[in-house]
């Protein structure tokens, strides 16, 4: 069948066969389908879906379109977790510790991040000398080890995808369900594990800005995993203001090591303890959620995982004395603090223009060629639910250079504050596990 039957079938409302849809997935990969064949199926797709079938062919596609991480010898129980992206958003920095302390292992591909702050790549990167497992075997070692298995994506895993993605992200394609959906899992599912956990954000900071769409972009992704007989939990977190205190690479590097101390902020210990609860579940050390996360609690406050991140750090050769010194990261030339300009309470944080200052500083990437200083950032002092007097300080800005960004920056950090007369209640971290 020729492209452009194919094209018109999927137009039409038409379920295509098997072979009809990888024929034509295969042939763009090899360029004998054109691009712009490839954006009018796409935009077909996004008007008309995909059928139950055309998403596990679309899925397993993309999967197959380039090599497996088997993790040959891991013993250890594996948790790939994965997160839609948010403000803030440094989990996996503390949750890979923290569940190797019970004996699990954390088996995940990571990328580096496009607007807001950076991507758990670029947050490890801000320590010295560090680098990522650069190979399958080098990842196998590492999660031995420490219990830790984080790697950058390599051209060799999911092609497919990346070359749809970088079609739809110039279609207006990037906003359809399915597509969305059997991207992140393709990823998930070339890499060996026993669960996979996704954190979806909702909220202002986040890619899905309702909890109907995310609930519907869950089910989809979930039921991706029934498919390929995968465990899959979804958490649906909050990002109506950022997670935790610190928004920029190195400071929410130092605010995850604090936290496996038992030092971090309430949201985002929340966060973590219940997703380590939902792996302890997919385990089988616990039978409920709340037992996984009081086991969790404990444990985190034990001190005992940042051993765990700190043979990691070392494992990979950079400079461990950063995860048992955490201050070195705080290494910005200058700091100013907002302070408040009325008394009452923070009604609003919003979390995109909070992502969008840090950026300005230097924190995030406008392009994907800008170079990140992982210095800068800012660290919230006042979030939603806070009472505050005038001269309060709201926030503390890290930065190095003082220039137009900075004074951006600033008014936007500024104008994301909302202060009320009236008492706000403290916005729910988890919005729904299913």
């Amino acid at each position: 069948m020729r492209a452009v039957d194919i094209i018109i079938k999927k137009r039409e409302h038409l379920e295509l066969s098997s072979n009809e849809l990888k024929e034509f997935l295969h042939g763009y990969l090899k360029g004998d389908v054109t691009d712009y064949q490839m954006s009018a199926f796409l935009m077909a797709v996004f008007l008309n879906g995909l059928s139950d079938n055309e998403l596990k062919v679309l899925t397993e596609t993309m999967r197959d379109s380039g090599d497996l991480i088997h993790l040959e010898g891991v013993e250890r129980f594996l948790i790939d977790k994965h997160s839609t992206g948010g403000v803030g958003d440094k989990t996996s920095i503390a949750l890979a510790p923290l569940l190797s302390t019970f004996g699990i292992g954390t088996a995940k591909m990571s990328g580096k991040g496009l607007g807001h702050t950076g991507g758990t790549l670029d947050k490890f990167d801000a320590i010295p000398g560090f680098k990522f497992p650069a190979s399958e075997e080098e990842m196998v070692k590492s999660i031995d080890h420490s219990g830790i298995g984080i790697m950058g994506q390599t051209e060799d895993i999911v092609p497919l995808d990346k070359k749809l993605y970088a079609l739809r992200d110039v279609t207006g394609t990037v906003d359809s369900y399915p597509l969305i959906a059997s991207s992140i899992m393709s990823k998930k599912l070339a890499v060996r594990s026993d669960g996979i956990i996704l954190d979806v954000k909702v909220g202002d900071g986040a890619f899905m800005k309702t909890l109907e769409n995310a609930q519907t972009l869950a089910n989809i992704m979930r039921d991706i995993g029934s498919m390929f007989n995968r465990k899959v939990h979804i958490v649906l977190s909050g990002m109506e203001q950022p997670l935790g205190n610190a928004i920029g690479n190195g400071l929410e590097v130092y605010e995850a090591v604090e936290s496996l101390k038992g030092n971090g902020p309430k949201d985002f210990e929340e966060l973590i303890t219940t997703i380590t609860g939902i792996a302890l579940v997919q385990k089988g050390d616990v039978k409920t959620i709340e037992e996984g996360i009081n086991m969790a609690i404990e444990k985190l406050h034990s001190g005992e995982a940042v051993t765990a991140l700190r043979d990691f750090v070392a494992d990979c050769h950079g400079d461990a004395s950063y995860i048992e010194q955490p201050e070195k990261f705080l290494t910005a030339k200058y700091k100013f603090e907002l302070k408040a300009e009325e008394s009452g309470c923070i009604s609003q944080l919003k979390a995109e223009s909070v992502g969008t200052a840090g950026m300005l500083l230097g924190a995030g990437r406008e392009t994907k060629d800008d170079i990140i200083d992982h210095a800068v950032g800012i660290v919230l002092e006042k979030k939603v639910g806070d009472k505050v007097n005038i001269g309060d300080t709201l926030a503390v800005l890290h930065y190095n250079n003082e220039n137009d960004k900075f004074k951006q920056s600033l008014a936007l950090l500024q104008s994301a504050y909302v202060i009320s007369n009236s008492n706000i209640e403290t916005p729910k971290v988890i919005l729904d596990i299913q």
